[in-house]
C-alpha cells in the first residue's frame, strides 16, 4: 500500500468522524431515545432538568481513578465522566465512532505525523489551564517507561511530542499507527486521557484517590466500601452540561443487594447487571434495561510456560471439548453468543457474522478434542490448577460458574481439573505470577482488534499472563496495526486469528452482552456499547 493510499484511507476515517461533530452533539437526546427504545421505553422524553443528584449502584470494581493506571471496567466508567481525552467514543445507534473531544481539529500532515489542535478555554477542575503543554506532559507520562503504566504499550511507536503553539502540538510516530484513535479517547482508551500535571505531583501515587481532570463533574469524595460522590463542573466546556449537581455512586459488593435496591426505587441505575437479573429487571415498567454484545470475549488461559499446558495437543483438545453453547445458555443465562474467536461483532469491518458455521476458530467438537488427547505427551489422568475467584466484574468470565461447567466437558478427555477459588487480589496476584494451570478472564470495552489481540498475546507483553510466543502471530498483529486499510487490516488480523486458535494458549468462550439499568425518571441517557456510562446529559424528571 503506498503511503498516499494510507493518508488517504486515515484521513477518511478521521474527517467523517469529525465532519459528524455537531450532528453527534446536537443528537445526544436522539441517541439516547434510539436505545431506550430498543430496551422498550419509545416515549419521547421531556426537556432537561437542571440540578438534582442520581444515585447509582455500582457493582463492578474500582482500583484507581487514575487513568493511566487501572485496568478495571469499572473505574472506566467513573473516569469517563471525570475526564476528557483528546477524543471520545460516540454512538450513533449503530456504529461506535471516535469525535472531538479536547480536540478541535485533527490535521494528518503524513502517515506518521498527527496535528491537533484543541479546544480554548479548558481549565483543569483544580484552575489550571489545559494547553498544548499540558496535554503534551500527560501523554508523555504515559509513555515514560521509568512511570510504568500498563498503558505505555498504546505510545511503543511515539518518537515525540511538540508544542507548536499554546493551543497545537504535533504527534510523530516511528510507524503508522492504527490504533491510534482509541487509544486518545479519555475512557476506554487511558493513554489519552489528560490529567492535572499540578494535582499528579502533589499527590503521588495518591492521585487515583484525587483525580483531577477536566471533565464534566469534579471529584468530591471516596469513602472505602461505602461511596464516590462526584459534583458538577461549572466550568465544563460543553455548553449547558452538565444536568445535574452531583452523582453519589454507592459501592456495593453484593450484586443481589444492587438489584435490590434498584426494584425498590432505593437508587436511580445500575452501572452494570449480573445476567441472572435481567429478566426480573425487564418486567419492571419503572425501569430501563440497556444492553447488547459489546467488545469482550470471555476466555480460560492455559499457562504455557509449565506442564501440562505447554503441550499444545493438549490446549487444543481442551478448546474443543468445551461447548460453548452450553455456556452461554447456563452461565450467561442467554445474554451472551458463543465465541469463534477473540474479535466481537462491535468491530465492523472485522467480525464475520457467519463465523460459527465457517469452521474457522475454536469451537465444540469431542471428536476433534479427543484425536487432540490421543496426540498429548500425557496420556493418563491430568489435573491441572483452576484459579477462581467469586464477585462479580461486571462482563462475565469471573467466579465458579464457567469452571464448574467446563470441568465435567473436560472430564469426558480426562483432564480433570482441581478448581481453587481464592480472593480476588490473589486471584490477581497469581495470574500476574503466573501461578496457576489455568484461569478465566473476560477481556472487555474493546473497540479495535489491535487491543483486543495484541497486548494480551504477543510475546512479551506485560497482560498476556500465559506466557504465549509464536513469532507468526507477533508478525501479523504487529503488521495490521501499522494499516489503516480495512479490508487489509481484516485480512492480517485473520491470519493472526488463525495463528493463535490453533494454538490454543486460550479457550474462547463468549462474547456477551453487557447491561446498565436506569429508573423511567432518567432522562437524556446515551448507552453506548464500549461498557461506558456517561452522566452529562442525564437530567431527572
Amino acid at each position: 500500500m503506498s503511503e498516499i493510499d494510507h493518508k488517504a484511507a486515515l484521513a477518511a476515517t478521521l474527517a467523517a468522524g469529525f465532519s459528524r461533530r455537531n450532528l453527534l452533539k446536537s443528537a445526544g437526546a436522539g441517541v439516547g431515545l434510539l436505545a431506550a427504545s430498543a430496551a422498550g421505553m419509545g416515549a419521547a422524553q421531556a426537556a432537561p432538568k437542571k440540578g438534582g443528584t442520581i444515585t447509582l449502584a455500582w457493582l463492578d470494581a474500582i482500583d484507581t481513578l487514575d487513568p493511566h493506571f487501572t485496568m478495571s471496567g469499572g473505574s472506566i466508567k467513573v473516569i469517563n465522566n471525570v475526564y476528557n481525552g483528546i477524543l471520545k467514543v460516540a454512538y450513533d445507534g449503530k456504529n461506535v465512532s471516535f469525535a472531538p473531544d479536547l480536540a478541535q481539529k485533527w490535521d494528518m500532515v503524513d502517515e506518521k505525523t498527527h496535528v491537533f489542535k484543541l479546544r480554548a478555554g479548558v481549565k483543569f477542575h483544580n484552575g489550571d489551564v489545559c494547553d498544548a503543554a499540558a496535554v503534551k506532559w500527560s501523554l508523555e507520562r504515559v509513555a515514560d517507561p521509568e512511570v510504568k503504566s500498563p498503558h505505555a504499550w498504546k505510545f511503543a511507536q511515539l518518537a515525540g511530542i511538540d508544542v507548536i503553539d499554546p493551543l497545537t502540538l504535533r504527534l510523530r510516530f516511528t510507524k503508522p499507527f492504527a490504533f491510534l484513535p482509541v487509544a486518545l479517547t479519555g475512557s476506554t482508551g487511558r493513554a489519552g486521557t489528560i490529567v492535572s500535571k499540578r494535582a499528579v505531583e502533589q499527590h503521588g501515587k495518591a492521585f487515583g484517590r484525587n483525580p483531577v481532570g477536566t471533565g464534566p463533574f469534579k471529584f468530591a469524595s471516596w469513602k472505602e466500601n461505602d461511596t464516590i460522590e462526584l459534583v458538577r463542573n461549572p466550568e465544563y466546556f460543553e455548553a449547558g452540561l452538565p444536568h445535574l449537581d452531583k452523582v453519589v455512586l454507592r459501592l456495593i459488593k453484593e450484586p443481589s443487594a444492587g438489584v435490590a435496591a434498584m426494584m425498590s426505587g432505593q437508587v436511580d441505575g445500575l452501572s452494570v447487571c449480573p445476567f441472572q437479573f435481567i429478566p426480573q429487571l425487564r418486567k419492571n415498567p419503572n425501569l430501563s434495561v440497556y444492553g447488547q454484545v459489546e467488545g469482550n470475549y470471555a476466555f480460560i488461559g492455559m499457562n504455557n510456560k509449565r506442564a501440562p499446558f505447554d503441550d499444545i495437543a493438549l490446549r487444543q483438545a481442551v478448546a474443543f471439548a468445551i461447548d460453548r453453547k452450553v455456556i452461554v445458555q447456563q452461565s450467561y443465562f442467554g445474554e451472551a453468543i458463543p465465541a469463534a474467536t477473540c474479535i466481537s461483532p462491535p468491530m465492523t469491518g472485522f467480525y464475520d457474522p457467519n463465523i460459527g458455521k465457517s469452521g474457522r476458530g475454536q469451537y465444540f467438537d469431542l471428536a476433534k478434542a479427543k484425536a487432540f488427547r490421543a496426540k498429548a505427551r500425557n496420556q493418563g489422568e491430568v489435573n491441572p490448577v483452576f484459579i477462581v475467584t467469586e464477585g462479580f466484574t461486571g462482563s462475565g468470565g469471573m467466579g465458579t460458574r464457567n469452571a464448574q461447567l467446563v470441568t465435567p466437558m473436560l472430564a469426558q478427555i480426562g483432564i480433570k481439573p482441581k478448581i481453587e477459588l481464592v480472593d480476588r487480589a490473589v486471584w490477581a496476584q497469581r495470574r500476574n505470577a503466573g501461578d496457576f494451570d489455568m484461569y478465566d478472564e473476560a477481556w472487555i470495552a474493546d473497540l479495535d482488534p489491535d487491543e483486543t489481540i495484541t497486548p494480551e498475546w504477543s510475546t512479551g507483553k506485560p497482560w498476556n499472563f500465559v506466557g504465549y510466543s509464536n513469532p507468526a502471530f507477533d508478525k501479523a498483529a504487529a503488521a495490521a496495526s501499522e494499516i489503516t486499510d480495512t479490508a487489509a487490516r481484516r485480512k492480517l488480523y485473520i491470519e493472526a486469528e488463525e495463528v493463535l486458535m490453533a494454538d490454543a494458549p486460550l479457550a474462547v468462550l463468549a462474547h456477551m452482552k453487557v447491561f446498565k439499568i436506569m429508573s423511567k425518571k432518567v432522562q437524556g441517557f446515551e448507552y453506548i456499547p464500549a461498557d461506558l456510562l456517561n452522566l452529562h446529559t442525564v437530567s431527572l424528571a
